[in-house]
C-alpha cells in the first residue's frame, strides 16, 4: 500500500472509530461527573449562597429588555460624575457596581455579552462571583442555571429570546455595528431588525438624539403585544467626544465627562418615552470598556489597562 493511501486509510479507520464511540457515549458521559469543561461545584459549593438581586424567569416574557451599552465610558467617570450629582436620570436608578470588562475593545466584549457574560464583579475570585442574567445551556458549566438565571438555548441571547417570542431590535452606533462593512454585519445580524444610519455615528454630536427620536418613533408602530429585546449602542463617549466640551479641540477625560452628561440628558427621554408607550421595562445599563487619555502613557483602548479594564454597570425596573 503506498504511504498516502496507509495514510488515508488510518485517517478513515480513526474517524470511524471515534463516530461509533461518540454515538455510543450517553449525554450524562459527555457532560462528565465534574459538570463539563467547568468545575461545576463553583457554583455549588460556596459557603454563602449570594441571592441573586432579580429572577430573570419571572422578567423574560413578561417585560421588555432593554440592553444599553454605553460605549467606552469608564468607571471612574461614572462614579465620579454620579457622586456629584451630574448624571441625575441614571443617578435613580440606583449606583453603578465596579467591573470587570469582558475585552479591551468593542468586538471581543460584545461577542462575550451577546452568549450571556456581562462585565462581572470587580473582585469576583471564581464563575462563583459572577451573577448571570442570562444562563447559556450546554456549553459546558452544566445544565442547571444559576438561581435568578434565565437559562436560553441558541448562539445568543438574543437567539434565546426570540424562541420564547421576543422581538429582538439593534440599534447601532460605532462601526462595529454600521452594516457598512462585512464586520460591521455581523452583531446586527443576531438580530431580527438592526438600525443603523450616519446620524448615529460617533462624529455626530447630536448622534445620541438621533438614536432615541428614531427609537422612540419606531415604538409608536410596534406591537403592543410582543415584548421587545433592545440593543442600544450609545457612542457619544467614544472618539471623538471633544466638541461636548466648549471650547476644547481635542478629547480628554473632561470631554469623556461632559459627554457622558449629555447621553445621560437623552437616556432620560428615551426611558421617559418608553414607559408611556411600553408601561415600563428591565434595563441593563454598563460599559463595554473603557479608555485612556494618556495614563501611564497609554492612549485609547484595546490594551489592557485598569482604565480600559474596569467599567459601570447597574440594572434596574423602569
Amino acid at each position: 500500500m503506498a504511504d498516502k493511501d496507509r495514510y488515508t486509510h488510518a485517517g478513515e479507520q480513526a474517524e470511524g472509530h471515534a463516530g461509533e464511540q461518540a454515538e455510543g457515549h450517553t449525554e450524562e458521559q459527555a457532560e462528565g461527573r465534574t459538570g463539563g469543561e467547568v468545575p461545576f461545584r463553583l457554583f455549588t459549593s460556596s459557603k454563602e449562597q449570594k441571592r441573586p438581586s432579580v429572577d430573570m424567569d419571572q422578567v423574560v416574557g413578561s417585560q421588555d429588555i432593554l440592553l444599553i451599552c454605553l460605549d467606552t465610558l469608564r468607571y471612574d467617570v461614572a462614579a465620579e460624575e454620579a457622586a456629584a450629582g451630574n448624571t441625575p436620570v441614571l443617578n435613580r436608578y440606583g449606583p453603578w457596581e465596579k467591573c470587570q470588562a469582558p475585552g479591551n475593545f468593542t468586538y471581543p466584549s460584545h461577542h462575550a455579552m451577546f452568549a450571556g457574560f456581562f462585565p462581572c464583579r470587580y473582585g469576583a475570585k471564581s464563575l462563583a462571583d459572577r451573577e448571570l442574567l442570562f444562563f447559556p445551556a450546554m456549553v459546558g458549566m452544566g445544565k442547571k442555571a444559576p438561581a435568578g438565571a434565565f437559562a436560553f438555548s441558541g448562539s445568543t441571547i438574543m437567539e434565546g429570546l426570540e424562541k420564547v417570542g421576543y422581538a429582538t431590535w439593534c440599534v447601532g452606533g460605532v462601526a462595529f455595528f454600521d452594516k457598512r462593512s462585512d464586520l460591521g454585519k455581523v452583531f446586527p445580524g443576531y438580530f431580527q431588525k438592526s438600525y443603523w444610519n450616519p446620524s448615529f455615528a460617533c462624529p455626530v454630536k447630536d448622534s445620541t438624539k438621533n438614536q432615541v427620536d428614531f427609537l422612540l418613533h419606531k415604538l409608536e408602530r410596534a406591537d403592543k403585544e410582543q415584548p421587545i429585546f433592545l440593543y442600544l449602542n450609545v457612542d457619544a463617549i467614544h472618539y471623538p467626544n471633544y466638541f461636548y466640551l466648549e471650547g476644547a479641540d481635542h478629547d480628554s477625560l473632561e470631554s469623556h465627562k461632559a459627554a457622558l452628561r449629555y447621553v445621560d440628558g437623552e437616556l432620560g427621554r428615551l426611558f421617559a418615552g418608553w414607559k408611556a408607550l411600553r408601561g415600563g421595562g428591565f434595563a441593563i445599563c454598563f460599559s463595554d470598556h473603557g479608555t485612556c487619555y494618556g495614563e501611564d502613557g497609554c492612549q485609547f483602548h484595546g490594551i489592557d489597562h485598569p482604565a480600559v479594564n474596569t467599567v459601570p454597570y447597574k440594572h434596574f425596573f423602569l
